[in-house]
């Protein structure tokens, strides 16, 4: 049997996902923009003494993390956001793999690589499941 009955549910899933994905960067812009240099040492970056990147990295996420609520705000007319939201996803997991695999083994880079992935994929499963009810 289905896990989603209907067409409706399933947009509610997925609008529901597109929030979350949309506080979480937002949450993590913020928590870059705001993190005092010796933190970053503690995660496995070296010694951080330019706050420039970071906050640039920050900032990023905040303007995702808008492109993401506009997608959640009204999947049914803003398929290209939505599908902005699976691209950025599938770009930041290859990054974050390709970066802890071959510069730099640095968990937290891990971490968001498997973040990144789950949230793509999950977007990606939902919204192609929610096109395909309303194309039929």
């Amino acid at each position: 049997m289905d896990s989603f009955p209907g067409k409706s549910q399933l947009l509610r899933w997925l609008t529901l996902f597109l929030w979350l994905v949309a506080l979480h960067s937002f949450l993590v812009g913020i928590a870059l923009i705001t993190t005092p240099s010796k933190i970053f040492v503690f995660i496995g970056f070296s010694d951080v003494t330019e706050k420039f990147f970071p906050v640039q990295g920050g900032v990023f996420h905040v303007v995702l993390s808008i492109a993401y609520a506009m997608a959640a705000r009204d999947v049914i007319h803003q398929g290209r956001m939505v599908m902005l939201t699976i691209s950025a996803k599938l770009i930041a997991t290859v990054f974050l793999f390709s970066y802890f695999f071959i510069i730099d083994k640095i968990w937290v880079l891990l971490l968001s690589a498997i973040g990144d992935a789950f949230m793509g994929i999950t977007v990606w499963y939902l919204y192609g499941r929610y096109v395909s009810f309303r194309d039929h």
